[in-house]
């Protein structure tokens, strides 16, 4: 019986000191020495060439910042990485042009970036002809 009262007080003081361990921890997040709340962000810059890790410059009255950033490699950088958009699906082929089309509407835009509300895309047509059902060779007994 002692030995469960003693077990269940360790118990108790463990959840006790993690819970103060993840307080302080918050804390600390919280406070990043500026008390300025007007920070006026840049465009994320690489690195090297133009997509990767890189950084971005913040500035709030006489203060500044630098923050680590990242753009994907695959992005559209014609919009850039600071704006996020919701796309429809892709419309049909243009005969005439050879290329077809869809919109994305403006979802988010990060750290007070200027983007368009609407944005178009084109791509080239598939010269291919995709089918649905692959037909099975082989694997099947007549």
């Amino acid at each position: 019986m002692q030995v469960r009262g003693l077990l269940l007080l360790l118990v108790l003081i463990l959840l006790a000191a993690t819970a103060e361990a993840g307080k302080n921890k918050k804390e600390k997040v919280k406070k990043d020495g500026s008390e300025c709340e007007d920070w006026r962000w840049g465009p994320c810059v690489p690195n090297s060439k133009d997509c990767g890790l890189g950084y971005r410059e913040g500035t709030c009255k006489d203060e500044s910042k630098k923050l680590k950033c990242k753009i994907p490699c695959n992005w559209k950088k014609k919009f850039g990485a600071d704006c996020k958009y919701k796309f429809e699906s892709w419309g049909g082929c243009s005969a005439q042009t050879g290329v077809k089309t869809r919109s994305g509407i403006l979802k988010k835009a990060l750290y007070n970036a200027q983007c368009e509300e609407i944005v178009y895309v084109t791509k080239p047509c598939s010269s291919k002809i995709k089918s649905k059902s692959k037909a099975k060779k082989g694997k099947g007994k007549d």
